[in-house]
C-alpha cells in the first residue's frame, strides 16, 4: 500500500558543546531508504550492531522483498507459519485502523499494489474488470489471527503487505533499544518518519524537524518546521512515487483505494500525522492519503491523541491547508 519515500526532512538546532552530554549518530541504508539516528548520553556510545539486529530482525518478519521472511510465507500460503510477536502486534494495529477509518486502511491491499507495479509481485494490464476480480482478494476483514499465533487467510490469494506501518514500527522498537540502553534523549529518522524522545539536550532546545513542501519543483523546500518531544511524525504524499504508463502517458500514483482498487488521484498532495507512536502515524498518513478530507476529519474528531497536517487543493485549484490544533502547537515560529 505504501511508499518507501522520504517526505520529511530533518532541521536541528545548532548545537553549542557542552561536556556533560555527547552527541552520537549513526546513519545508514535498512528498508529500502536511509536513516539517521542521534542519541545523547553522558559518553561516547555506538549502538550499530544493536541497530542493524532491530532491522534484521523486523525485515525477518514482515518484509515483503525477502523471499524466506515471515510475511512472505504466508502470502504464498503457508498457514503453518507461527508469527512472532512484532507480527502480532503490527496485525493487532493495523485491525484497529482498518476499522477507524472504514477500511481505508488495508494492509491486504497487496495484490493490488503488485498489480499496479508498486509491489514486489508481477505488474499486470488491468482493467475494470481485472480490478473488479482482484478486489474480492482484499479486506481485513477476511484474515484473521489464531490462538495459536498463525494466519487465517479466507483465500489464498489475499496478500499482506505491512509496508505502510512496518517502517514506523521499525522506529519505534529502535527508540524501545535507545530506552533500553539508558538513553532518554533521542530522534530517530527512518526514510522521512521521525520518532523523538526528550529534547536536544546539547542545545537545550526541543527536537525540531522539517515538513516538505510536496509542490516544490525544484529540489526540496520545507513546508513546516514542528518541534517535537516524546511523539512520533509521518508522513505520506503522491507528489513523488508515481508511475507514468509509457504507451498513454497516464499517472498512477502509489496510494491506492482499497474500496475501488484504483490508485488514488485526490485533491489531498500530502498528509502528515503525530501521534505517541510512528507506527500509529504511519498508517494513519497512509489512511489518510487514501481518504477525501471531510472523511479524514472526521476520523480526526473520534480519534484521540492523533493530530493531523493534511495539504489540498480546493475546488479552484489552489492550494489550502488543513490542520488540527494540536498540531498548529507543534508548529515552530
Amino acid at each position: 500500500m505504501k511508499r518507501w519515500i522520504v517526505v520529511i526532512g530533518i532541521v536541528l538546532s545548532g548545537c553549542v558543546e557542552q561536556p556533560a552530554w555527547v552527541r552520537n549518530q549513526n546513519v545508514g541504508n535498512a528498508l529500502g531508504t536511509t536513516y539517521s539516528i542521534i542519541y545523547l548520553a553522558d559518553e561516547a556510545l555506538d549502538l550499530q550492531q544493536e541497530i542493524d539486529s532491530v532491522f534484521q530482525v523486523v525485515n525477518r518478519s514482515m518484509s515483503t522483498y525477502i523471499p524466506d521472511s515471515d510475511i512472505s510465507k504466508i502470502n504464498r500460503g503457508d498457514s503453518t507459519v507461527v508469527v512472532d510477536a512484532m507480527f502480532r502486534e503490527v496485525f493487532l494495529l493495523s485491525k484497529r485502523v482498518y476499522e477507524t477509518s472504514d477500511g481505508y486502511f488495508d494492509p491486504t491491499v497487496g495484490v493490488l499494489v503488485n498489480a499496479w507495479g508498486f509491489g514486489p509481485g508481477e505488474q499486470i494490464a488491468l482493467d475494470s474488470t481485472k480490478v473488479d476480480s482482484l478486489l474480492q482478494y482484499v479486506g481485513f476483514d477476511k484474515v484473521q489471527l489464531t490462538v495459536e499465533g498463525t494466519i487465517r487467510k479466507r483465500s489464498p490469494e489475499l496478500f499482506f503487505d505491512f509496508n505502510a506501518i512496518a517502517k514506523g514500527y521499525a522506529i519505534d522498537r529502535l527508540g524501545k533499544l535507545l530506552e533500553a540502553n539508558a538513553i532518554d534523549n533521542y530522534l530517530v529518522e527512518v526514510g522521512g518518519e521521525v520518532l523523538s524522545k526528550g529534547e536536544n539536550t546539547i542545545s537545550e532546545k526541543q527536537w525540531t524537524v522539517g515538513i516538505d513542501d510536496p509542490e516544490a519543483e525544484n529540489g526540496r523546500q520545507l513546508k513546516r518546521i514542528i518541534r517535537l518531544k516524546d511523539k512520533a511524525l509521518a508522513s505520506s504524499g503522491n507528489y513523488r512515487k508515481f508511475r507514468v504508463d509509457p504507451d498513454t502517458g497516464e499517472k498512477y500514483v502509489h496510494t491506492i483505494n482499497p474500496k475501488t482498487g484504483y490508485t488514488k488521484n485526490s485533491k489531498v498532495l500530502a498528509a502528515s500525522v503525530i501521534a505517541d507512536d510512528c507506527a500509529t502515524a504511519d498508517a494513519y498518513a497512509t489512511a489518510f492519503m487514501a481518504m477525501d478530507l471531510e472523511d479524514s476529519k472526521a476520523v480526526l474528531a473520534k480519534t484521540s491523541g492523533l493530530y493531523a497536517y493534511i495539504i489540498y487543493l480546493d475546488e479552484e485549484g489552489s492550494t489550502q491547508e488543513f490542520m488540527t490544533p494540536h498540531f498548529r502547537k507543534a508548529i515552530a515560529p
